[in-house]
């Protein structure tokens, strides 16, 4: 299938090289493409491989997670993470030293509701649309049954226990999220495997979800090279700039003579915006996943649930549990009692997964890296040293959902248009 080129043709002639074939470099090499520009994709690995973030994650297209992770009191939380190695979020010892500045930055960024509001009312623009953008996108690459938009669910034990949330359902109210309440009777008739210490559910109709995000990053990247996208399986390590004008990315195959770039490298960024003269606090939250495949019970609707700070649906390879965060970098080994944890969980909330014969399934365990950065909120906007480099992550827990409208986006950028969406509060400045 071929990409519309639908907007502006002030980018024709330019050649922009996109860093990366994740969920936004993809989206974004294919909508440069749209844009009329000349694109070529340096990436080192398979797209939509084990080794890329975007194929283990929950798969939600939430809409509504505009709520940074850091609220106020967060900090009283510190000790006992450090404490706790197995809990919803941990620090190993040995990189505490490396991670605490930007340890810091994020407790400080959720300091007050008004901040939290702030970043709530940034992520929205990005996130608001974001399951019918990747309908659109999935049905171009010719993968429309990988999205769905059926609404997502959060499964909570007790009203008290929503109340507990409050803070954060009332931030996300003012950015226009609207849910319904399911009380225990129908929250038990819609999801009969839920476990009965589960009593309310609170349903965002709005959201979605992806039966496979490896599969459709996987499908994302190859529509764009089909549709006139090159590939170059190599890692990028710099740029040659001259006078403040791009000339070229420099990869370990050599340099690739371009008039624009965008990094969307992922947890992989940090050096490469150096080395465009943006130098921003980037940190990997690592995340884990389990996949029972041959689960006979599950939930209907995609759940979160509140006591376990994890999310369960079914993919497209079986029942999958993922969550967990662990500041501890890039190069550390994994710890696959994280893992462990998640299938616990999992079948804590389904009860029934406990009550299968352990031949009739297999379990699955991947670690993957999700960029982040301290204030909850990417990096969109050009590079320092060059306009003509764009930088274009660290979405965190929203990368694939936020990834349609940042290709869009990184893309006017490296066409030189106005963007659609104001870019103030993603701006890398203001890490300077």
């Amino acid at each position: 299938m071929t990409v519309a080129r639908s907007f502006s043709a002030g980018g024709a002639g330019r050649h922009a090289v996109v860093i990366g074939a994740g969920a936004v470099g993809s989206a974004t090499a294919i909508e440069a493409l749209r844009a009329g520009l000349r694109v070529t994709v340096v990436e080192p690995g398979e797209p939509g491989g084990p080794q890329a973030t975007s194929y283990g994650n929950a798969g939600w297209l939430s809409s509504h997670s505009v709520v940074p992770p850091a609220l106020p009191g967060a900090w009283r939380k510190v000790p006992g993470w450090l404490a706790d190695p197995l809990g919803p979020l941990a620090l190993r010892w040995r990189y505490l030293p490396r991670a605490l500045p930007w340890l810091l930055r994020y407790l400080a960024s959720g300091w007050t509701e008004a901040r939290v509001q702030r970043t709530a009312d940034a992520l929205r623009t990005l996130l608001a649309d974001a399951p019918a953008l990747h309908a659109r996108l999935a049905a171009e690459a010719g993968v429309p049954q990988l999205i769905e938009q059926r609404g997502l669910l959060h499964a909570y034990r007790s009203r008290e226990e929503f109340e507990g949330d409050a803070l954060g359902w009332r931030v996300r109210q003012r950015t226009g999220v609207r849910w319904e309440e399911w009380p225990e009777p129908e929250l038990r008739q819609r999801e009969p495997d839920l476990d009965a210490r589960y009593t309310l559910g609170i349903f965002v109709p709005e959201a979605g979800h992806c039966r496979n995000p490896g599969a459709y990053v996987a499908a994302l990247a190859q529509h764009a090279m089909e549709a006139g996208a090159q590939r170059v399986a190599a890692r990028a390590t710099g740029f040659r700039i001259e006078g403040g004008r791009l000339r070229a990315v420099q990869t370990e195959a050599g340099e690739i003579a371009c008039d624009a770039a965008a990094i969307c490298a992922g947890a992989r960024s940090g050096p490469l915006a150096a080395a465009a003269g943006s130098p921003v606090p980037l940190e990997s939250e690592r995340g884990y996943h389990v996949v029972v495949e041959g689960a006979a019970v599950g939930p209907h609707t995609p759940t979160m649930v509140a006591d376990g700070k994890l999310i369960a649906h079914w993919m497209d390879g079986g029942l999958r549990a993922a969550g967990q965060v662990e500041i501890g970098g890039l190069e550390a080994a994994p710890d696959w009692r994280r893992a462990e944890i998640l299938h616990r969980h999992l079948q804590s909330m389904f009860p029934g997964l406990a009550d299968q014969p352990v031949a009739s399934v297999a379990v699955k365990h991947w670690l993957g890296h999700r960029p982040s950065l301290p204030d909850g909120l990417p990096c969109i906007g050009t590079a320092a040293a060059s306009p003509d480099v764009v930088l274009a992550f660290g979405h965190g827990h929203v990368g694939l959902c936020g990834s349609a409208r940042t290709g869009r986006l990184a893309a006017q950028l490296l066409a030189g248009a106005t963007p659609e969406t104001a870019l103030a509060p993603f701006d890398p400045v203001r890490f300077s």
